[in-house]
This record gives structure tokens, sequence and C-alpha cells, in this order.
């Protein structure tokens, strides 16, 4: 796995982090990043895309570097910026064209489909494509292998707990994955898969429209993943919450009536003052949030550090203790098959870590 150097994470953070709404950056913190944007040399250059593309912010980070360099006559990493601006964009135009192909064919048959988490860091766009249905998997199958002669990609432990189908189509780079009713890392999230489709809304991206997650939905699929999943960040969340947030669109009491049904309240909170602080350590302002947020949260965004490409979460104790309470939610709701799907969780990490070390790849576990 390729590592970057703590500099190009400052960089790059710095580059992507929206400034907040009537707060301007001081002069000199933007004279600060350009001067280390024209010292970058080809290597390093190369490096800050690299991290880019990890974190899902090519887009906007080239474009903030653009937009620093545009008063300076400095044609060569202008040239360099726009060359890997234009692949970029070029990968995203090609890939939401197919994704705009499959959700029509699901229409088309009357299947309630939803894209999720990949749409969300636009003008961005993640690595595979995420949609979520509540057609029945035959179904889904039958589709993706008659309409684009797709096949499906292997099946791992945990894919198939959390009902979840990868698919590759020939002729598109991205893998598309497709969760059927059910969401969460064990596919223990019904509550939220349940009212996902109808909560969902219509917004316009690269010239289509789509049916996506609601913004809370969003959220606490963001936190699923983050919190209780992968235990890292990447940029593209803390940029993407960021801007929901400054531009009002968090209904923070109906999340957290939306959270506390899905058991995953305190994982939210958590989330929302791990972004807030990072913000506020990158462009010297936070999130504005409710009282009741930070109260809720287990930890802040001190407690989280880079390694590997992305920001990473502790698991013990801290991550260790929201799965506590999330099973502990889910039982006392009640809820035994999810609960034993849920219970499954550890098994199945400590299977994926003796995998990576045995062999190098957790494949066929997580």
């Amino acid at each position: 796995m390729q590592t970057h150097s703590h500099k190009s994470v400052k960089v790059l953070s710095r580059l992507v982090l929206p400034p907040r709404n009537g707060f301007v950056r001081p002069g000199s913190a933007r004279t600060d990043l350009k001067l280390e944007i024209l010292n970058l040399g080809r290597a390093e250059f190369d490096d800050l895309v690299a991290l880019a593309d990890s974190n899902h912010v090519v887009v906007r980070g080239l474009e903030a570097f653009l937009n620093l360099i545009r008063e300076e006559n400095d044609f060569t990493r202008k040239e360099w910026a726009e060359s890997a601006l234009q692949a970029e964009q070029a990968r995203i135009e090609a890939a939401v064209q197919y994704l705009r192909g499959i959700c029509d064919a699901f229409e088309q048959q009357s299947y309630k489909v939803a894209v999720i988490k990949s749409l969300d860091h636009w003008p961005d766009l993640g690595s595979d494509l995420d949609l979520f249905t509540d057609a029945n998997a035959e179904d889904v199958i039958y589709l993706m292998r008659q309409t684009f002669g797709a096949h499906i990609a292997p099946r791992s432990w945990g894919d198939r707990l959390a009902r979840k189908w990868n698919f590759m189509i020939p002729g598109l780079r991205e893998a598309v994955e497709i969760h059927v009713g059910r969401l969460g890392q064990t596919g223990e999230q019904v509550a939220i898969a349940h009212s996902l489709l109808d909560r969902a809304r219509r917004v316009s991206v690269g010239g289509h429209s789509f049916c996506t997650a609601s913004p809370s939905d969003r959220l606490m699929i963001s936190t699923l993943q983050r919190m209780y999943r992968h235990f890292y960040f990447r940029l593209c969340d803390i940029v993407d919450t960021t801007a929901l947030a400054d531009a009002g669109g968090i209904d923070y009491s109906h999340l957290r009536y939306s959270a506390r049904n899905a058991g995953i309240w305190e994982g939210v909170a958590t989330y929302l003052t791990i972004v807030s602080d990072y913000a506020e350590c990158y462009r010297g302002s936070g999130l504005d949030l409710p009282q009741f947020v930070l109260d809720a949260a287990r930890f802040g965004g001190t407690e989280i550090y880079y390694a590997k490409s992305f920001l990473r979460i502790p698991i013990m104790p801290q991550s260790a203790r929201l799965y506590g309470s999330q099973l502990a939610g889910v039982l006392g709701r009640g809820e035994l098959h999810n609960g034993a799907r849920l219970s499954l969780l550890p098994w199945l990490a400590t299977a994926a870590v003796v995998g990576q070390k045995l062999t190098g790849s957790d494949k066929g576990i997580w």
C-alpha cells in the first residue's frame, strides 16, 4: 500500500475544506498554502494527487489548486493539475453515464432504487458505484446480467451477511455495489433500510437526475461505514459533511430521532464531532453542532490519527464501546435475529486480521 507524507495530508486538507460562509481565511494562511503548492516538485505533486484519489477529493483538490496558482506564471504546475483534472473528470463522466443507465433499467422494471454514498462526494465520485434497492436479489442479479452483461465478483462472508453484491460490467472501470434490503456491516440495519427509499430525494448531478438518500440517511450510512466497520475517515467524509452542515442541510433533531431508532445515535454524534474538530483545525471554524450532539459524542477529533493514507479511529476502547452500545440497543428492542448477525462482527474482524497476516489479504472475509 502506498503511504503518503504528513505534509501532503495537511496541504490537501487545507485545499479541500470549504471556507465557512462569512468566514474568510486569513491572508497569511492563504499565502502560506500557495507557497507550499508553488514549491511542490513533480514527485510531491503526484503524491498529493494519489492521496486525493484514495480520499475521493481529486476534483475539489485540483480545482482549489488551480484557483490558488491562477495569478502565478507557473505553467508547469498548471499543466500538471489540468491534465490530472481532465483525466479524473473523464472517468467520472463515463461512470455517471453508466450509473444513469443502471437506474433507468431498475425503474423500467418498477424496482425502487437509490444511489447511496457515491454521489455524496460530487463533483468527485467514489471508486465504485453504490446503490440500494428493495427488489428481490434474484431479480437484481437477473437484471444486471441480462441488461449489462455483468458478472458477480466473489463475495466475502461480510458481503453475504450485509446482503450486498458487487457487479463488474464490461467497459466500466468501477464495480457496482448493490445493497439489497439491508444496510449495516452485517445487514443488521433494517430500520434505516425500510425507510430509506420513502425518504429519498431527487438531485441533479452531471446533467442527470438521481434518487439519493436523504441527508439524515446519508449521515447514518456514513457513520455505519466509518464508525462501525472500517474505523477510518476519508477526507471526502469530512468535506462532504462540512459542506452539508454549512448549507443548513442537517436537521439535527430529526437525525437524532432516526439514529436512535437505528441504535447508532452515539456513533452519529461522535462522527459529527470528529468532523467538526477536524474542520476547525484546518479551516479555523468547525460546525455549529447543537449541545445535544456534543453531549452524546463519545470522543472527538483529538482521538483520531493519520496512518496509511486515512484518518484512523482507535478500535480499543472507543469504537468497541460504540459497537457494544449498538448491540445492546438491537437486543433491547427484541431484534434477536439482527442481534445475532451483529454479534458476528468481532469474529469477522478477527478472521480478517488473521487472514491479512497469513496471506496479505482479507478478501473472502471482510
